[in-house]
């Protein structure tokens, strides 16, 4: 899962610098895929060949009989935080939205070009940056991830 990869990334780190370590996952998942490519988005297919456009060409060749209406999909991000004392502080942000049939836009990278934010009628890639920094999937876990560190005494209330 985005939670055990982010954990073992944190643990890892934590393990070999004796600090507290800071680790995230993520990726897409599509429900007409049963959650795919999702922990595998970075080496979808895994062909080493593929880029990015290689793997995103890819996700819309396997979705292409995937009717309109049934190609819900979303980007997760999962961070953790781990200590030397073992305390675990884990949060997951999502951005619902959907396939597009095909890429549009020119900022982003991975999926973006081809996952369409319904709220803004465009897809990722098209989104103005400082629009995207406040809705993805990294921002919304960030802000769940602040929440959890306030509750844990690490931030200012």
């Amino acid at each position: 899962t985005f939670e055990e990869n982010s954990l073992i990334k944190a643990k890892a780190v934590m393990e070999a610098t004796g600090m507290p370590a800071l680790a995230d996952d993520s990726g897409i998942a599509v429900d007409a895929l049963n959650g795919e490519p999702g922990i595998y988005s970075a080496r979808y297919g895994f062909d080493e060949s593929l880029d990015d456009r290689g793997r995103m060409m890819l996700l819309l060749k396997n979705t292409e009989y995937v009717p309109d209406g049934q190609r819900q999909a979303k980007f997760v991000c999962v961070i953790t935080l781990v200590t030397p004392d073992g305390k675990v502080i884990q949060a997951r942000g999502e951005m619902h939205g959907e396939l597009s049939r095909e890429p549009k836009g020119e900022n982003g990278f991975g999926y973006d070009p081809i996952f369409y934010y319904p709220p803004a009628q465009c897809t990722a890639a098209q989104l103005p940056p400082e629009i995207k920094n406040a809705v993805s999937h990294r921002a919304n876990a960030l802000k769940v991830f602040y929440e959890k560190l306030k509750e844990a005494g690490y931030a200012d209330k």
